[in-house]
C-alpha cells in the first residue's frame, strides 16, 4: 500500500504542476476578462478522465496502482471537476437521474454558497 500511496503522490504533483502550467499558458494567450485557462482545463481533464478510464477498463490492464496513480492522483490534481462531471454521468448512466441532477445542482450551489461563506469568514478573522 505504501508505494501506490507514493505513486498517487507524485502523479498529484505531476498533475497540480500541469495545471498551473496549462491554465496559466491559457489565460496569457486567451487575455483577461474571462477564466479561459481553468475553462480549458476543466474541459481537457473531463476528455482525459473518460480517456483513461476507459483505456484502463477495456483496453490494458494496468499494473496495480497505475490507475489509482493516473486517475486519483494526476487527474484529481489536475482537475477535480473531471470526477465530479463522471460521477454524475454513471449516475445518468445507471438511470439514477435524480441522483445525477442532486449531484450536479447541490455540488453547485453548496460550492457556491460555502465559497462565499468562507470568504465572509475571512473578512471578519
Amino acid at each position: 500500500m505504501g508505494a501506490k500511496l507514493l505513486w498517487i503522490a507524485i502523479a498529484g504533483a505531476v498533475g497540480t504542476l500541469s495545471r498551473y502550467g496549462l491554465a496559466g499558458l491559457v489565460q496569457r494567450i486567451a487575455g483577461e476578462g474571462f477564466p479561459w485557462g481553468t475553462f480549458i482545463v476543466n474541459a481537457l481533464g473531463c476528455f482525459l478522465f473518460g480517456l483513461i478510464w476507459m483505456i484502463a477498463d477495456r483496453h490494458i490492464n494496468f499494473p496495480t496502482g497505475m490507475r489509482a496513480a493516473l486517475l486519483i492522483g494526476f487527474m484529481g490534481a489536475f482537475t477535480t471537476f473531471s470526477t465530479y462531471m463522471f460521477e454524475s454521468v454513471e449516475l445518468v448512466r445507471a438511470g439514477q437521474y435524480l441522483a445525477a441532477a442532486g449531484n450536479l445542482g447541490g455540488q453547485l450551489v453548496i460550492s457556491a454558497v460555502t465559497l462565499v461563506l468562507g470568504l465572509m469568514l475571512g473578512r471578519l478573522v
